[in-house]
């Protein structure tokens, strides 16, 4: 009896698997469209609704189209942000433009009165005691020492009491101006029973010039002030009897009201 031959089963199995990455693919591609037919047109509508698809797409997951676009409003109001810091600096800028024309205005007031005190100078013949310059720092009037005090004494000569008197004159202003008077002297030691060093004798002279200034009684006190420095601020070599001359000095310095912005 022979024997049927049986029939061989095929079992390979076909594999499928790519279909899944396709599909994938198939459903970015969509995607992709949809973003291309949004990009196209500017309506905000249109654009939120592409945004919910394309996040239900990929399963509702957070991405860049979680955010809209930017409206035109929102540019406005960035810009608007801007030019509001555009005030505060022009106001700086305005601010610093009117310092600067006060100083000038206030550089001005003090040449006039340096050149009224130039005219005392020439008119009195003081020209070699007598000394003026004008910096950012005030007006400056430079006494030599000669002029009102004998060697070692802090008192006026009462000679010149009126010379002191003067100059008061000079400085009577409206509105009044800060002033300071300072005392100097050059470097040869000085010990006696009135003044132990220089830097007390400059102090007396400042302050006694002082007294005889504030004897005008256009002049207010409170304004006025004074110092001492001794031979520590000297304005020429102290190895010359002629510099020596000019470091005994009393100065008298006229503040401006307004400072240099810096």
């Amino acid at each position: 009896m022979s024997r049927r031959k049986k029939k061989k089963h095929d079992d390979s199995h076909i594999d499928e698997s790519w279909l899944i990455p396709y599909a994938d693919l198939l459903t970015l591609v969509l995607a992709l469209f949809i973003v291309l037919f949004a990009a196209s047109s500017v309506d905000a509508q249109k654009f939120q609704l592409l945004s919910n698809v394309f996040n239900d797409i990929f399963i509702g997951g957070e991405g860049v189209m979680d955010y809209p676009q930017p409206s035109p409003e929102d540019d406005t109001a960035k810009t608007h942000g801007l030019k509001q810091a555009d005030p505060v600096e022009q106001q700086t800028q305005t601010d610093l433009q009117k310092k600067e024309q006060l100083h000038k205005l206030d550089q001005e007031e003090l040449k006039q009165i340096q050149v009224k005190i130039n005219q005392y100078i020439q008119q009195k013949g003081l020209k070699e005691k007598f000394d003026t310059s004008l910096t950012d720092e005030g007006l400056l009037l430079t006494i030599r020492d000669n002029v009102l005090f004998n060697s070692g004494q802090a008192e006026i000569r009462s000679n010149d009491i009126d010379v002191a008197k003067e100059v008061s004159d000079l400085l009577v202003m409206d509105p009044p101006r800060n002033v300071i008077i300072s005392g100097h002297t050059d470097n040869v030691p000085i010990h006696t029973s009135k003044f132990e060093s220089n830097w007390e004798l400059s102090v007396m002279r400042a302050v006694n010039f002082m007294k005889i200034m504030l004897h005008n009684d256009k002049l207010d006190a409170r304004w006025f002030s004074a110092k001492g420095f001794g031979e520590f601020k000297p304005i020429a070599s102290n190895a010359t009897p002629e510099g020596r001359s000019k470091n005994r000095r009393v100065e008298v310095l006229v503040l401006p009201r307004h400072s240099l912005p810096e």
